[in-house]
């Protein structure tokens, strides 16, 4: 029998942890791990950028609630790997890292892709280490595995140097086996503070309860389900926290978001975070005299806000909000005769006529509103919110934050979007990983009846760009995405809808002379052929102008069996303002004009 190779050890580590899918870019000297571990029947899902990998690899660890991993080369993979990092610490999101690195004897000497990924990566990780022998490998990578996973989950960062990764160890004995790391233990409630809580809750006049991704990650949603509903409790979910209530309940203030705000006396925060995305807690957004509640995994991150810290819980809410529904055993909220809900449900109504007004509105080019509105119709058709279907990708700056509204889900994790980060660029290897994580052929994700789910991409055409080329990624893994790229010409807003006009721009800009009118900043090409990508890979193209031909490019792309992108030509809001009403600017009570 041949000596085990560092390789060999190394994808035995992550088989014996349980790992079923390996995201990455392979290179020398990590082809070998991937090909050992392919050998050992762990999928391996090559990408076109490590970027892209790396996003997949963290999300996949949101979807399935234990890390996903990445294997990149040394030098520019691990520099390209780091936006993967960042996202996956923004957004708590598990993520084991695998890198290449140099020869140990040749360190210092400018040797092939070099770099002190170790150092680099410490202040970004909850963990980075390199083992010192083919011996410690398996007890690095499990140590680094559990680091990920264990409290606020984040990245942990192993460098594989390729003289460990290609030595071979004599003594297989030497090789200690990788034990399997057993779920991270679930942390509960103080009962003193659980009932300073309870008589909060008790005695409010308008509550709210306000439910973050990190409730879909905890996988909390049976608990949190019984919690609103037996006490008859507002609540508001965050973009990526939807789901975990349905979107159709009648409690769901998301219709009437400002006015649950601006009312709410007390906030029960159930896994997010008073962040950019809730503002801060700060009025004029939120009632001033408000008492703010938050249950969150990390102490450290009660700590960032002076309204929540007094009255903060740290645990995980599988295991607090089950203490919470039996403290508040003989009490129920009245929303039916409660005058806080009878505002809220007016100015539902209000907001929802006014979105319906929008989306009614027929011309050519289209608006977002009805491009969405047709998009929904004809999703909701073919697979009904209730069985929890379609798993929803959003990014791009008009496009994530007019559809997070319009697109309604049932059941949790089947949102993505730019997350707490606002990361442009994530789409398409969020939608790879979504695939893998519920289609894949052993799968670990679970959301909602439906086994199989269809995974569709609301992609801006500014951050379809970011990752396009891994539609071919989507092509060779056989993965049935179906993406639509809302095409306005520009990051924002475009430039013109008349042909002639923008290719005169076009020549002021490239003319050289400095003359004014020509292209802006926010500019990208006209009525770029986006759909012609997926043809060249093997997929499905589709370019919508006209209502008919996107509704029958959604049924078609829904239906089909390969992947399929829809090039969706939209007004391109010339003149518009450019704003972004989440951005808090310096001066309080004031939005940023971007």
């Amino acid at each position: 029998m041949a000596s085990p190779t560092g390789a060999h050890i190394i994808a035995c580590a992550l088989r014996d942890l349980g790992v079923r899918v390996l995201f990455g870019i392979v290179g020398i000297p990590v082809v070998e791990i991937a090909e050992e571990a392919i050998n050992l029947g762990i999928r391996f899902i090559g990408f076109r950028n490590e970027q892209a990998a790396s996003y997949a690899a963290g999300v996949y660890g949101y979807l399935t609630g234990k890390p996903g991993v990445c294997l990149v080369v040394g030098g520019p993979g691990v520099l390209h790997a780091m936006a993967g990092i960042g996202n996956s610490h923004a957004n708590a999101f598990p993520l084991l890292l695998l890198a290449g690195s140099s020869e140990t004897h040749l360190v210092s000497r400018g040797a092939f892709q070099e770099l002190d990924a170790v150092s680099l990566l410490t202040p970004h990780t909850k963990l980075a280490i390199r083992p010192s022998s083919l011996e410690e490998i398996p007890d690095v990578i499990t140590s680094a595995y559990r680091t990920s996973w264990y409290g606020r989950p984040g990245t942990g960062f192993v460098d594989l140097p390729a003289d460990l990764i290609q030595g071979t160890v004599e003594d297989v004995l030497e090789i200690q086996a990788t034990k399997l790391v057993p779920d991270a233990p679930r942390g509960g409630a103080d009962e003193a503070k659980l009932s300073q809580i309870t008589q909060l809750l008790k005695s409010a006049k308008a509550p709210l309860v306000v439910i973050g991704k990190g409730a879909a990650y905890s996988q909390a949603e049976g608990a949190i389900r019984d919690f609103i509903t037996k006490y008859e409790l507002p609540f508001l979910p965050t973009p990526m926290g939807k789901g975990v209530m349905p979107d159709a309940h009648p409690y769901n203030t998301a219709s009437a978001r400002s006015a649950a705000l601006k009312e709410a006396d007390v906030v029960l925060i159930l896994g997010a975070r008073l962040n950019w995305i809730l503002h801060f807690g700060d009025a004029p957004k939120w009632n001033p005299t408000a008492t703010f509640i938050q249950i969150d995994i990390s102490a450290d991150e009660l700590s960032r806000s002076p309204r929540a810290a007094s009255l903060g819980l740290v645990g995980d809410l599988a295991a607090i909000v089950p203490q919470l529904t039996r403290a508040l055993s003989g009490w129920h909220f009245d929303c039916a005769c409660s005058p806080y809900m009878s505002h809220i449900r007016k100015s539902a109504e209000r907001n929802e006529a006014s979105a319906l007004s929008k989306a009614q509105v027929s011309r050519t080019p289209m608006t977002y509103a009805r491009v969405f509105h047709i998009i929904k119709q004809t999703l909701h058709s073919l697979s009904p919110p209730e069985d929890g279907g379609v798993v929803y990708v959003s990014e791009g700056a008009n496009t994530m934050d007019i559809s997070r509204s319009i697109f309604n889900v049932e059941h949790p994790r089947l949102r993505l979007d730019a997350g707490t980060h606002a990361t442009m660029g994530v789409g398409l290897g969020y939608a790879i990983a979504a695939h893998a994580a519920y289609n894949g052929p052993s799968p670990e994700g679970h959301a909602g009846p439906a086994h199989r789910k269809k995974i569709v991409c609301l992609e801006g055409d500014s951050a379809f760009g970011f990752s396009a080329m891994e539609v071919e990624t989507m092509a060779r893994y056989g993965m049935d995405v179906l993406i639509f790229v809302i095409n306005n010409g520009g990051v924002y807003h475009g430039d013109s809808d008349d042909a002639d006009e923008w290719l005169a721009m076009q020549a002021k800009t490239t003319s050289g002379s400095g003359e004014k009118g020509g292209l802006r900043s926010t500019s990208l090409g006209w009525e770029v052929g986006y759909e012609k990508i997926a043809e060249g890979c093997g997929g499905l193209g589709y370019l919508a102008r006209t209502e008919e031909e996107l509704e029958r490019a959604t049924r078609e792309g829904f239906e089909a069996e390969r992947v399929c992108v829809v090039n969706v030509m939209v007004e391109a809001g010339k003149g518009a303002k450019l704003e972004f009403g989440w951005q808090a600017s310096g001066k309080k009570g004031k939005e940023a004009k971007l």
